[in-house]
């Protein structure tokens, strides 16, 4: 008798473990969902990163860090629903979930596998991004320290979440229901707070995103990511002014640039404004 079809923890672990490795077969030969995984994650993060460095630029008073640390725990809460949620559409697609669960395949053991690939998949992405955000701007994600790692988690459980309301939704109600998948992560983010303090919502709705978890965790971050940048990464850079007839050193000077092309700039824009006329 096959090993996968007996009882017991090591038969379990069999039947998740090849899930798993089914899910990767399928995402080796798709070639366009594998370019989804990087493709719209960087673009998101190069727009809001651009976005975030011309507000700087015009002296409007954000940091970057909070900006491209939040588009990165997005992406966590994003994807992890995203990757459970097709995990199983796909099956769907293919008309293979008939041929998933007449195999001793039980419920929870394909959940879990589902649960353990997007696991992979999302730190996958997640790795991509880090290195993108901190090659492009600087920013470094792991200066927010240990809190990073129970933010995360949060994120990634809200997500797994999310992804089998959205699966049970489609079993329930057939096919007509996908858009669920699409589009159930987006209601929650007005509530997650996500590029603004939770206390810019009216009173009501503040009550009813202080029920979301996301919100809770976006809302920590948004004290933790100005104490990283302050330690060196991902804080806007100072910029000299030198508009006008006065050429007097500007505020933004005082402060010692992490860029040193920038910084050396600015020291050479104070020693001009010392020269007599």
């Amino acid at each position: 008798m096959s090993q996968l079809v007996l009882d017991g923890a090591a038969a379990r672990r069999r039947r998740i473990a090849s899930v798993i490795r089914r899910d990767f077969f399928a995402l080796r030969r798709d070639p366009p969902r594998m370019i989804d995984m990087v493709f719209w994650p960087t673009a998101e993060l190069v727009l809001w990163g651009l976005v975030s460095m011309y507000l700087q630029q015009n002296r409007v008073h954000i940091a970057v860090a909070m900006l491209l640390g939040a588009v990165l725990l997005w992406q966590v809460l994003h994807r992890a629903q995203g990757e459970v949620t097709f995990g199983f559409l796909f099956d769907v697609w293919s008309r293979n979930l008939l041929n998933v669960f007449v195999s001793p395949l039980s419920t929870l053991e394909y959940v879990a596998g589902l649960v353990l690939a997007s696991v992979v998949k999302v730190t996958a992405t997640i790795g991509v991004m880090s290195v993108l955000a901190f090659t492009l701007y600087g920013f470094g994600v792991l200066t927010i320290g240990p809190g990073l790692v129970p933010f995360m988690a949060v994120l990634m459980i809200m997500g797994w979440a999310l992804g089998i309301v959205a699966i049970a939704c489609v079993i329930r109600f057939g096919q007509s229901a996908q858009i669920v998948a699409f589009i159930l992560v987006f209601v929650f983010q007005p509530f997650a707070a996500v590029f603004y303090p939770l206390s810019v919502l009216p009173g009501p709705v503040q009550a009813v995103a202080a029920l979301v978890p996301a919100s809770h965790v976006f809302e920590g971050c948004a004290g933790s990511w100005p104490a990283a940048a302050s330690r060196g990464t991902g804080w806007p850079q100072p910029r000299c002014s030198t508009s006008g007839t006065s050429r007097a050193r500007s505020p933004s000077c005082s402060t010692r640039s992490a860029t040193p092309g920038r910084g050396a700039s600015c020291r050479s824009s104070a020693r001009r404004s010392r020269r007599p006329s």
